[in-house]
């Protein structure tokens, strides 16, 4: 499959406003949202949203950087990932390989990213010269002037990722087929970790039991994915009531307990 003209500049637009939308706090720098409107583009939504998901779940754990740390930028997997799945698939190149070789685009556009704010960084200092001068239209363009940054940087991102599709085939032509297996077994590890590390920081001892219960259904009972789904939304339910059975009670034997009290008092002053 070829990329045209148009659908690159298409595609450049788009990570444009994906990757400057992270600063708008609209969350279109997610893997999936990136990777539908690639699908559209590219005009194969089936292959795009099967990488998306594989990629959203990788990224829900890999977006929370732990302490000091850096998470790697969706935008790799998203943008040049998807074009990887769709365009290479008669290649041998499945959504789970896909995934594994895009993660350095990952890391290197998080590097670019962390540049482009230090650039910006003393963007509040300039503003602050252009308004003592009363130069509002200065001022104006400094302001703007890190999501015009990033913007402008995300363009060329999906431009040049686009574009060049043949040094992608041509490095992936040199690849063995083994080596395209262990990246095809190494992407579908790569969700199984980011959700680990999710688990690792929400899971509660009381909730291991549903995580253990959600692995059975999937692993011996062969439920699909919305079978599941209803048996988590049942045990949501028994655990959401149950718990407001519990204030319930608990209010009514505080008010038991208040009434009991007050008809001690009056007792207590009648006999006196």
């Amino acid at each position: 499959m070829e990329i045209t003209l148009t659908q690159g500049i298409l595609i450049g637009l788009v990570t444009a406003f994906c990757y400057s939308g992270m600063l708008l706090g609209i969350y279109t720098n997610r893997a999936i949202v990136m990777a539908f409107f690639v699908g559209l583009i590219l005009g194969d939504m089936q292959t795009a949203l099967i990488f998306g998901a594989i990629s959203e779940l990788a990224f829900m754990g890999f977006g929370v950087g732990a302490g000091g740390t850096v998470p790697p930028n969706p935008v790799g997997p998203g943008i040049v990932g998807t074009i990887m799945a769709i365009t290479l698939k008669n290649e041998g190149i499945t959504p789970e390989s896909a995934l594994a070789l895009s993660f350095p685009f990952a890391i290197l556009f998080q590097f670019v990213t962390t540049a482009s704010y230090t650039i910006f960084a003393g963007s509040s200092k300039w503003a602050k010269t252009a308004i003592e001068r009363g130069n509002w239209g200065k001022f104006s363009l400094i302001a703007n002037s890190t999501y015009i940054g990033l913007a402008t940087l995300g363009f060329l991102i999906g431009l040049v990722a686009s574009l060049s599709l043949p040094g992608l085939k041509l490095f992936v032509e040199i690849l063995p087929q083994w080596l395209i297996n262990g990246f095809s077994v190494a992407g579908g590890l790569i969700p199984a970790i980011g959700f680990a590390m999710i688990l690792s920081v929400m899971l509660k001892k009381e909730l291991t039991p549903y995580i253990i219960l959600g692995y059975v259904c999937i692993a011996y009972l062969d439920l699909p994915i919305m079978g599941v789904a209803f048996v988590g939304t049942i045990f949501s339910l028994i655990a959401y009531y149950g718990k407001n059975n519990n204030g319930i009670n608990t209010v009514k034997n505080v008010k038991v307990a208040t009434e009991n009290n007050n008809e001690d008092e009056e007792d207590f002053t009648n006999g006196i």
